[in-house]
């Protein structure tokens, strides 16, 4: 019996191994993955990543054969790794940090206090901006290390599983409301298909219900396909509040 070979990494493959995996979007990008996709594609530039810093860019020029460039302050400044605190005497429960989140490492639920498990947090601040009453803020823990003297291969596995996880996670129960909403539409299409009008008002409401549930069936097929080739996008700007 022949095993096949498993495919060989592709380029963006190596440069996302390159990546810290703090999932901090300062790189202009939802994420570590679209971005080593826009670096393979040559749409991004190796000096964007300040979680990676100095020595992140070393490490994607030493890949990509290319001249070490200093950090592109547009992006941010390479600073010591910080992770968040949630002040539990004005957390309100909102839940909007749990969303906001890329490695789920807040936990709590709605109406209730949240709690950040600092083991798990990649300093990205994602938590800081939703934050609708101020009570994230972020502290410092490498002292005066930065970069990869502040992070280790080990954390940036760890952390891009949680992501990965949390990813497949959201996508399945998308798609798990998805066909439930659709169930629900083909069932009241068949009742109101089934309905006896008697006069030409009754007609008319008729056809108004079927034609309102028929594009609401239409917009959520469009919405599959459109997710099936969805490609990466870069990160919307939001601005983030000063921690």
């Amino acid at each position: 019996m022949t095993v096949p070979h498993p495919a060989p990494p592709s380029l963006a493959d190596q440069i996302e191994d390159l990546l810290p995996q703090t999932q901090c979007t300062k790189c202009g990008y939802n994420g570590c993955r679209p971005y080593a996709e826009a670096i393979a594609a040559g749409s991004a530039d190796i000096n964007q990543c300040p979680p990676g810093g100095a020595q992140g860019i070393v490490r994607l020029a030493g890949l990509l054969g290319k001249k070490v460039i200093p950090l592109n302050p547009v992006n941010g400044l390479e600073r010591p790794r910080s992770v968040a605190y949630i002040d539990e005497s004005l957390c309100i429960g909102c839940t909007l940090c749990i969303q906001a989140c890329p490695v789920d490492a807040i936990v709590g639920a709605a109406k209730q206090m949240h709690t950040v498990v600092t083991s798990l947090c990649t300093g990205c601040d994602l938590c800081v901006a939703p934050c609708p009453v101020d009570c994230i803020v972020m502290y410092p823990v490498s002292g005066d290390a930065t970069g990869w003297d502040a992070w280790s291969q080990a954390e940036a596995d760890d952390a891009r599983a949680r992501h990965d996880f949390r990813t497949q996670r959201l996508r399945r129960e998308t798609e798990e409301n998805e066909a439930r909403l659709a169930a629900k539409a083909v069932a009241k299409m068949r009742e109101v298909t089934q309905e006896v009008p008697v006069t030409p008002d009754e007609q008319a409401e008729k056809e108004r219900k079927r034609a309102i549930i028929a594009a609401a069936m239409e917009r959520a097929r469009a919405k599959a396909a459109a997710a099936s080739t969805d490609t990466p996008q870069p990160a919307p700007t939001t601005p983030k509040k000063d921690a």
